[in-house]
């Protein structure tokens, strides 16, 4: 899912991620709380009004970004208080306003209100605070359960549970369970590539997928690289979510099927080869040129970036999906494990991932 965190994916229009072929992107509760708010959203006729976006968006409940970026926070049993990053103003998110809110927002997938570890922490902590995520699921599932499960413009919504637990593996199949229990629509797996090793990331992975039905979408939220999509479709997961084609992209740094290229770099200055030929958006471009637009800070180099890393990240999803459906994933995988994201090392810190676009 590209990451439109302000109902927009940055630099891109919805026509563009309309011929890219997107079925789903992501918008977050916070930042969409407190501007333009939810009651004018609802107003528009949910996000998919008001962005004129007639396609799937699935919002994040805010949990991390209230964590990370209010300017001041406390968990309290009842949710969290907080003061506004833009002005700040004083709120309390609790498990309850954050549905109604994404129930004003209109998202077709919403998220419960969890408490997203920092990293690291100890498991006493973790216990404690997956603990409280588990109260607060309970809670949301009523008032999704009491808003009859559609939205405010009436149509039906599906709230996924998260799973914490940090790199604990009996704290994460435990959550699991609970989690499960509660018969959720769909589950993500919360609070990894937040700094820890990788080996860990993928252990929480799969000590929560082997639970999770095998029938009900599972997403790993945050995360990351092309070679760790590949790692959590091969565990299992259905749904990823992340910043790194937008966010690097706006950088300089594009992802292509040949590799990462930094644009900027001086070899690509007299380089007439097409930075991106299969896409047809942007198909006539010359990595001569749009490093010449980064040089000379033009926006268009940015939306041409972006547009390929997303077209790519798009595509290699859409590969996996067929070599599954075909039985082919084994032989896909062998042969991208010797490509140019196959040979790289994953990097774990939470700035590849989540966050915001």
């Amino acid at each position: 899912m590209p990451v439109g965190t302000q109902a927009t994916v940055k630099t891109l229009s919805q026509e563009d991620l309309e011929t890219l072929d997107t079925r789903i992107i992501l918008g977050n509760t916070y930042h969409l709380y407190l501007r333009p708010g939810a009651e004018f959203v609802a107003e528009t006729g949910g996000l998919h009004g008001f962005m004129g976006w007639d396609r799937a968006i699935l919002t994040d409940s805010g949990g991390y970004q209230v964590r990370s970026l209010a300017d001041l926070n406390k968990i309290i049993e009842e949710g969290v208080v907080f003061q506004s990053h833009i002005d700040g103003s004083k709120h309390l998110f609790t498990p309850d306003s954050v549905i109604r809110t994404q129930h004003l927002l209109g998202p077709d997938v919403m998220m419960i209100f969890d408490e997203c570890n920092a990293f690291p922490c100890t498991e006493e902590y973790a216990r404690e605070s997956g603990e409280r995520t588990l109260r607060w699921a309970e809670q949301c599932m009523t008032t999704y359960e009491s808003l009859d499960r559609k939205s405010a413009a009436g149509h039906d919504q599906a709230l996924f549970g998260i799973v914490q637990g940090s790199i604990y593996r009996n704290l994460r199949e435990r959550f699991a369970d609970a989690t499960v229990a509660m018969d959720f629509p769909g589950y993500a797996v919360g609070g990894t590539c937040m700094g820890e090793d990788k080996a860990d990331t993928w252990l929480a992975i799969e000590s929560v997928v082997e639970r999770l039905p095998i029938q009900k979408p599972r997403y790993m939220m945050g995360s990351g690289p092309p070679e760790d999509l590949v790692g959590g479709v091969t565990r299992g997961i259905d749904m990823f979510d992340c910043v790194i084609p937008t966010r690097n992209a706006r950088n300089g740094s594009v992802f292509t099927r040949d590799g990462k290229l930094n644009i900027r770099n001086a070899k690509f200055k007299h380089d007439q080869s097409l930075l991106s030929p299969d896409c047809p958006l942007i198909s006539r471009y010359s990595k001569a040129y749009v490093r010449h637009l980064f040089q000379a800070s033009e926006t268009l180099g940015l939306r041409i970036a972006s547009i390929t890393s997303i077209d790519y990240f798009l595509t290699l999803m859409r590969e996996m999906r067929e070599a599954i459906i075909a039985g082919q994933f084994g032989d896909w995988r062998a042969a991208f494990s010797e490509g140019p994201y196959g040979k790289a090392k994953s990097a774990g810190g939470r700035e590849q991932g989540g966050g915001g676009a």
